[in-house]
């Protein structure tokens, strides 16, 4: 029997316990990966839950610097909010990640490195590496030079680009399509979400909105959401409230939750879910989820949302405050409610099931670079 694979994984965001929500899908590609018996799974990333087949190779400065990096809101967060001193950690970053590619070169088979600016060390090399794309790190590409910086990058590699959005699979074949392979993968979804199951029948009506408060990500709700929220319709709103946002007293705010408590509590009492974010979104895990646990969603017209909700099937994508108030009055209908919520379950399941069916996708990469 031939030695197994060995899969370097780098991502500079992680849950640093087991309630955090940040870069939580690291985490679940991570383990789905590592239980193949056929791969060795190596991991650069800040520090948090691991499985025990796992290799951790972050150094004690590495892991305190990831630290930093994480509390400013993650490199591509600083390279929009702040350029200068953004540009400062992400030649830092840079430098951290050439020095962790070329020694692990020799016994490394190929690299698993998500997001596209973590790629850029790799100049050179001549390795093998699936490259993963989400929505933040695809708006990097309107930075004067990246495009030229990485189609060098993937002209002395061999990789494999795989946004986990399609909308995106067009624009990165336009640019990098003679020199990288793009496949988008589907990211999965945790089996309990599947196994809600809705509780007695509640006279008030609960929405849901599970989001980083920001700007960007509320979008025009506190604006639109007033008049169509009270006592009998409620709005839940959970999340950190990295904004500092002055939240509206019609909305009922709970911070940040666990996710057993949205599994055991929220989900299964909730009508449906709703986000207006603005946000540069790949493809945002929380909508899986939601389709997974059958609820309707309503949701802005962005390509992000585009690419998961089906309106009429899955529920309905909104550009105005009429439209809005459209959506939540037709899902108010029993019977209407019904059909999507059965439709929302199916469909997450054919596309996207569980964080093995990911890893499969994953491996099948993998395989093509052998």
């Amino acid at each position: 029997m031939s030695a197994p694979r060995k899969v370097v994984m780098v991502s500079t965001s992680y849950p640093r316990s087991g309630d955090d929500w940040q870069g939580l899908f690291i985490r679940k590609i991570a383990a789905a990966v590592a239980s193949r018996n056929n791969l060795q799974l190596g991991i650069w990333a800040p520090d948090g839950p691991r499985e025990d087949a796992i290799e951790y190779l972050c150094s004690e400065g590495d892991i305190a610097w990831l630290q930093k990096l994480t509390d400013a809101g993650g490199i591509a967060h600083r390279l929009r909010s702040s350029p200068l001193s953004g540009g400062l950690q992400a030649v830092s970053l840079l430098r951290r990640l050439r020095g962790l590619y070329r020694r692990e070169m020799a016994d490394t088979d190929l690299f698993h490195i998500n997001w596209l600016q973590n790629a850029v060390p790799l100049y050179g090399l001549g390795a093998q590496a699936v490259v993963t794309v989400l929505g933040s790190d695809y708006q990097l590409l309107s930075l004067p030079g990246m495009v030229r910086l990485l189609r060098g990058v993937f002209q002395s590699n061999h990789c494999i680009l795989a946004p986990n959005a399609a909308w995106m699979v067009a624009g990165l074949r336009s640019r990098f399509g003679d020199v990288a392979e793009v496949r988008a993968v589907n990211f999965g979804i945790d089996r309990p979400w599947f196994e809600i199951e809705p509780a007695v029948t509640d006279p008030v009506s609960n929405w849901l909105c599970v989001i980083r408060v920001t700007e960007a990500k509320v979008g025009p709700l506190f604006e639109w959401g007033g008049q169509f929220f009270n006592n009998n319709r409620q709005l839940h709103l959970i999340g950190p409230n990295q904004g500092n946002l002055a939240i509206p007293r019609w909305v009922n705010y709970h911070g940040s939750l666990p996710a057993s408590e949205l599994l055991d509590t929220w989900y299964p009492k909730a009508t449906g879910f709703i986000t207006l974010s603005q946000h540069a979104e790949g493809k945002p895990q929380v909508l899986l989820e939601t389709l997974a646990a059958g609820l309707p969603v309503i949701a802005s017209d962005i390509s992000a949302h585009r690419e998961i909700i089906d309106p009429g099937k899955h529920g309905y994508l909104v550009n105005s405050q009429e439209e809005f108030g459209a959506a939540l009055q037709r899902l108010s209908d029993p019977e209407v409610h019904g059909a999507m919520s059965m439709q929302c379950r199916e469909d997450a399941r054919r596309l996207y099931g569980s964080w093995d069916d990911c890893a499969d996708r994953y491996c099948e990469l993998y395989e093509e670079l052998q």
